[in-house]
């Protein structure tokens, strides 16, 4: 790419969010924020999806994929491995949003 001051201004931004997050309690905080907005995205979706029921078993399978593809994504490396922030917080999205759906689905059942 070509160096312009938009790329130097967008590099500039993205470097100086890295070093923010390098702090362990911004790091905890933003991993924190992912996870509850995971559960806000699952009870979202499986209400919304709920509404009219003519795609549940579409909307069903997109999910289980974007979940499979986030889960290949946090494994493939070691498991001591140092993963990126990006990766981790993904991570706990998918983990907050499967929460969300069981506990959805325990409402529904009781």
């Amino acid at each position: 790419m070509q160096n312009t001051r938009l790329n130097n201004l967008f590099d500039t931004i993205a470097r100086q969010l890295g070093q923010w997050f390098l702090n362990p309690w911004r790091r905890l905080s933003l991993l924190l924020i992912s996870f509850l907005f995971g559960i806000f995205l699952g009870t979202a979706i499986s209400t919304t999806a709920g509404q009219r029921s003519e795609l549940d078993i579409v909307i069903a399978a997109f999910l289980v994929f974007l979940t499979e593809v986030t889960s290949r994504i946090f494994y493939m490396q070691g498991f001591f491995a140092r993963r990126s922030l990006l990766v981790e917080s993904l991570n706990l999205l998918k983990v907050g949003f499967t929460y969300s759906l069981f506990i959805e689905a325990f409402k529904l059942g009781s």
